[in-house]
């Protein structure tokens, strides 16, 4: 049964609560809808972004976004290897439910990410966060 674009987001959500994305400080994720957009540009990521015109924009693929934070290590801590499964468990939702995903970096030093792809019914849906990278 295919899911509704309210079910997603909720799913989504669910799968972020309290997950913070760790770079230099850690943010949480905001669950994006953009309802009606049916080309992504780079000005409107910029737009959504609340950046600059002339900032920059990096795409990455979902695997490369995430390798680091859902991969385990054998260093790694009990709590961290629960953080590793928990972003797994994100990917998973976002592969089973988005098409076309893609990870923009928007800006510099403090940035925006956006994970967007495309719901069974052509709406935009995804999460915000940001990379804090000196």
């Amino acid at each position: 049964m295919m899911k509704t674009d309210d079910e997603i987001t909720k799913e989504l959500r669910e799968a972020t609560d309290d997950l913070l994305w760790m770079s230099e400080s850690d943010y949480p994720f905001e669950v994006v809808v953009w309802e009606g957009v049916t080309t992504i540009t780079e000005k409107l990521l910029r737009e959504r972004a609340g950046a600059p015109e002339e900032a920059p924009v990096e795409t990455k693929s979902m695997e490369e976004f995430f390798r680091v934070a859902a991969g385990d290590q054998v260093w790694h801590s009990a709590q961290e290897q629960a953080t590793a499964r928990r972003y797994r468990r994100l990917v998973e939702v976002i592969e089973k439910h988005l098409a076309e995903v893609r990870v923009y970096r928007i800006g510099e030093i403090n940035l925006v990410v956006l994970i967007v792809g495309r719901s069974r019914r052509g709406t935009l849906l995804g999460l915000q966060t940001r990379v804090v990278e000196t």
